[in-house]
């Protein structure tokens, strides 16, 4: 039987008053640290520029409350836990560079960008140095055990669940019984997300119109809406599965037409840039699943978290991928405790076997040999008016193999 670890505890409210000069600001390279002596190093190999910072970025302020909490509360097997973050830049020969980089100076785990073509990299050097490798948020499929090695999870429910949850609200809970779908074959988790959405949605009896895939960057929104208008009959919804900005384009440009129906989506919705895009006049009617929710009712102890990251970085929250680093941090560091040192093969096994309940959900992997795959639920949110609102925690009744 698993063992149960609730880490989702509230935020001392003097957290964010302590800055600590372990934690290094997110853009430090570094050039020490070390695991030895009474510090611990946790390293980052994350994108603050390019298009997977709006991901990663928050996801280091996240990491930076994590390890000032963690430090306050006596750090990691009495030891101040370091973070170095070295921008990956989007880039996925950098990030298996700086990861190897952050290994050599003495990492004793790896935090990846948040998805799999962009952070893979990472987790293979992670998984070479037989550290264990995380990402917060990267949903394909491939980033487990079975792609990576059996030191390396994701924090994120993996595109079966978020898929299935979006079929299923649509098909049981909304009525809708066909739909197009827009897919961006930027990276694997745009096209498999599409993939295990029309496997769910067509297990139910739905009917996919049509499909149009682009390429990010190359969007042709006039063919996309040609195509919409030649389909046999107007669809229940639409469903596209991109990243911003395409994303925001696409959407907006349907809307602009005068094409009203419902869209849904993934987690790449869950970006203020995508909100201030379409405001309210176009923020509309629109679905989506994620990773949690801003707010006290979706996520205990949320108001408290909010108050730290504000008192750490100087702004209000406005997205959940900070909690998701936050999350990453507190179970490595769980491990660690748990396991007395920092042997990657005993922090992963830990993993393997603690159900862990978390601001981004409860959390349950499975072993290596079934891909590390996590048991974990989707938070499915609403746009009117360009403003969300939390419709709650799904777990389809049916999930597609991955």
């Amino acid at each position: 039987m698993k063992k149960h670890l609730a880490i989702a505890i509230a935020v001392a409210v003097t957290l964010g008053a302590t800055t600590l000069s372990s934690c290094r600001r997110a853009d430090d390279a570094g050039s020490s640290g070390a695991s030895s002596g009474d510090t611990v190093l946790i390293g980052g190999a994350m994108s603050l520029t390019g298009i997977q910072a709006p991901l990663d970025a928050p996801a280091v302020e996240g990491i930076q409350v994590a390890v000032d909490q963690i430090n306050a509360d006596g750090g990691v097997n009495g030891k101040t836990l370091e973070f170095i973050n070295m921008d990956s830049k989007s880039d996925p020969p950098t990030a298996g560079e700086v990861a190897q980089q952050l290994i050599d100076q003495g990492a004793v785990a790896i935090i990846t960008s948040s998805d799999y073509d962009f952070g893979g990299p990472a987790a293979r050097a992670a998984q070479e140095a037989g550290v264990v490798g995380i990402s917060p948020s990267a949903s394909s499929p491939l980033f487990g055990s079975e792609m990576l090695g059996d030191m390396q999870f994701t924090l994120s429910m993996w595109n079966t669940t978020m898929g299935a949850v979006v079929a299923e609200q649509a098909f049981n809970e909304d009525g809708f019984k066909s739909v197009y779908v827009v897919t961006d074959d930027f990276i694997d988790y745009t096209k498999s997300l599409s993939r295990y959405f029309i496997e769910s949605f067509e297990g139910l009896g739905g009917e996919v119109l049509g499909e149009d895939v682009f390429s990010q960057g190359k969007v042709d929104t006039a063919a996309l809406l040609a195509h919409y208008k030649s389909l046999p009959s107007e669809p229940d919804f639409i469903y596209v599965s991109s990243y911003m900005p395409d994303l925001g384009t696409v959407i907006k440009e349907f809307r602009t037409s005068g094409i009203s129906v419902p869209i849904y989506g993934g987690d790449a919705y869950d970006d203020p840039a995508l909100f201030e895009l379409l405001g309210a006049e176009f923020g509309n009617d629109i679905m989506y699943d994620t990773h949690a929710f801003l707010s006290e009712d979706a996520v205990p102890g949320f108001n408290e978290y909010a108050a730290a990251y504000k008192e750490r970085h100087g702004k209000e929250l406005d997205a959940p991928w900070s909690m998701a680093g936050y999350d990453v941090v507190k179970v490595l560091a769980e491990a660690m405790n748990q396991t007395g040192g920092t042997d990657g093969a005993a922090m992963a096994k830990y993993m393997e076997d603690t159900v862990f309940e978390l601001f981004t959900g409860q959390l349950d992997w499975a072993d290596a040999a079934n891909g590390h795959e996590p048991n974990k639920a989707a938070c499915l949110v609403e746009v009117q008016g360009g403003v969300t609102s939390f419709v709650g925690w799904k777990i389809p009744e049916v999930l597609p193999p991955a």
